[in-house]
């Protein structure tokens, strides 16, 4: 559609936004105005700390705005307006964008979603395919429209996920993203509609996701423990203190047990014959630790069952 040089406005929040503004900044666009959620503050001392992307557009002197809503703010929509944007980048920014938005820009709203849609729209699809067991993840760009990600796609590209965690997979779709987008921006496509009948959406997570359930397959387990660190995080209750399973594997047990039973070791028997060996844990008011540690620190007891 185009292959002039386009003013663009970059919408994002948290690390996964940042290698698409970089790549933008260095390309031949220009990037007029980035948009990110508002400092908040952190840590032990509650310092007000602006955003990843909001730091990296401090870095360029590129005006950065923070509403915290379109929908209450007509002026922030006609701040927005005002802009005459040719394009506006979206990559995990956090707010509802109103229509008044999505039309603004001469070429519209794309997106920059993790997963290969129609296939865990949503807020959580980096988590939901490794938890899920998908063999394949990736990444579409698409035209935004009013629905949950249900707008055209652009462009899509795959990659194989087997054994990822959420983090692994997380950068590398970051970088795969940021590939990407520069490159729908050089010839604007036509999309290609979702099947809507296909689709599957990936909803926020919860904390209580985290909880392990040792009947389901060492397997499943794998899965939520790749998926849900560092957060929700997954865990178990051991003497009835809650005990975070951060990192293990699959075995073949060389015991017959219940399911939740301690093996020796720091293998756990789960439901299907199969057992998951624990390799990092994190004790209640402790720091992460290997399995023998936990064992001989009496964190984690051969023969007791975890609930």
């Amino acid at each position: 559609m185009t292959d002039n040089r386009l003013r663009i406005i970059y919408m994002g929040t948290p690390d996964f936004s940042v290698p698409a503004l970089q790549t933008l900044i260095d390309s031949d666009h220009e990037v007029i105005a980035v948009y990110s959620r508002e400092p908040k503050p952190k840590g032990r001392g509650q310092q007000i700390q602006k955003t990843p992307v909001h730091e990296l557009a401090d870095k360029y002197s590129i005006p950065v705005f923070t509403p915290k809503s379109f929908k209450k703010d007509p002026e922030a929509v006609t701040q927005f307006q005002d802009l005459k944007a040719d394009i506006a980048i979206v990559a995990a920014y956090g707010l509802i964008l109103p229509l008044s938005v999505l039309n603004a820009p001469k070429f519209g709203c794309l997106n920059i979603h993790a997963s290969l849609l129609p296939r865990w729209r949503g807020a959580s699809p980096i988590q939901h395919a490794i938890w899920k067991g998908d063999q394949i993840s990736g990444v579409t760009i698409m035209q935004m429209e009013e629905g949950l990600d249900t707008g055209p796609m652009l462009l899509k590209r795959e990659m194989n996920i087997e054994s990822m965690t959420t983090p692994e997979l997380h950068d590398a779709l970051s970088v795969m993203g940021a590939e990407m987008v520069v490159e729908v921006l050089q010839n604007i496509p036509q999309g290609e509609r979702q099947n809507d009948a296909i689709s599957i959406y990936a909803p926020m997570l919860k904390k209580e996701d985290g909880l392990i359930d040792w009947h389901h397959s060492a397997i499943d387990i794998d899965r939520q423990v790749r998926a849900l660190n560092p957060w929700p995080g997954t865990y178990t209750s051991a003497d009835g203190k809650r005990l975070k399973i951060l990192k293990g594997h699959v075995v073949k047990p060389e015991l017959d047990e219940k399911p939740g039973t301690v093996l020796p070791k720091g293998a756990v028997m789960c439901g299907g014959g199969f057992a998951y060996q624990i390799e990092i844990v994190q004790p209640e008011n402790s720091k992460p630790m290997d399995a023998a540690s936990a064992i001989n620190g009496h964190h984690l007891k051969i023969a007791s069952v975890l609930q």
